[in-house]
């Protein structure tokens, strides 16, 4: 499948292991390829969809310039949307229980964009999944933060982790897309190249 892409390198800008594990699912050969310190900062006029959107594309420039002739990179960016806001990655521990409270018994948004790159051209899209969670105890969000550490994920939660099994009542939309890589969405943009 997607022997069109044999024409291209394929790169996954990012350390995320849900990422890797994703994009490994759909077969394909790519190398991971990272740079430390781009800026993740987005104009605060931006809403929902479009900051993941806008971010992925930032991240895409920061690498465009290094790109070779035949190299695609995938870039990506997530978060989770709840009351008009992000709830990025968590700073600490307080944030963390803070932003799980504030989900519980509530739904919320997951956003990612994603921007496919080479030297001449860019196709870029986002995909979104409403996220419904049943009321959490402080027990449970608790146990959750400090068995589970939660400080590299959008939202502080991994939806493929403990939280994920008790909490999540209802999904609309792309399971993976939680996760980090809105595959499916993904594979259609790859197969069109």
């Amino acid at each position: 499948m997607l022997d069109n892409l044999k024409k291209y390198h394929l790169i996954l800008a990012s350390n995320s292991p849900r990422r890797k594990e994703l994009l490994s699912g759909l077969g394909v050969d790519y190398e991971v390829r990272t740079l430390p310190g781009v800026d993740e900062s987005y104009p605060d006029t931006l809403q929902g969809a479009d900051i993941p959107l806008y971010i992925s594309r930032e991240k895409a420039e920061a690498y465009r310039s290094m790109l070779k002739d035949n190299e695609l990179i995938i870039t990506a960016d997530t978060i989770v949307w709840l009351d008009g806001r992000v709830l990025g990655k968590p700073h600490d521990r307080e944030d963390a229980l803070q932003m799980l409270r504030a989900m519980s018994g509530r739904t919320h948004e997951v956003y990612t964009g994603v921007c496919l790159t080479t030297c001449d051209w860019q196709r870029c899209f986002s995909a979104g999944t409403e996220v419904r969670f049943a009321t959490l105890s402080e027990e449970e969000i608790t146990y959750y933060v400090d068995r589970f550490c939660p400080m590299d994920k959008a939202g502080a939660y991994g939806v493929q982790e403990w939280i994920g099994y008790i909490g999540v009542e209802h999904i609309e939309g792309s399971y993976f897309n939680i996760m980090g890589l809105p595959v499916q969405r993904l594979y259609q943009e790859l197969k069109k190249l």
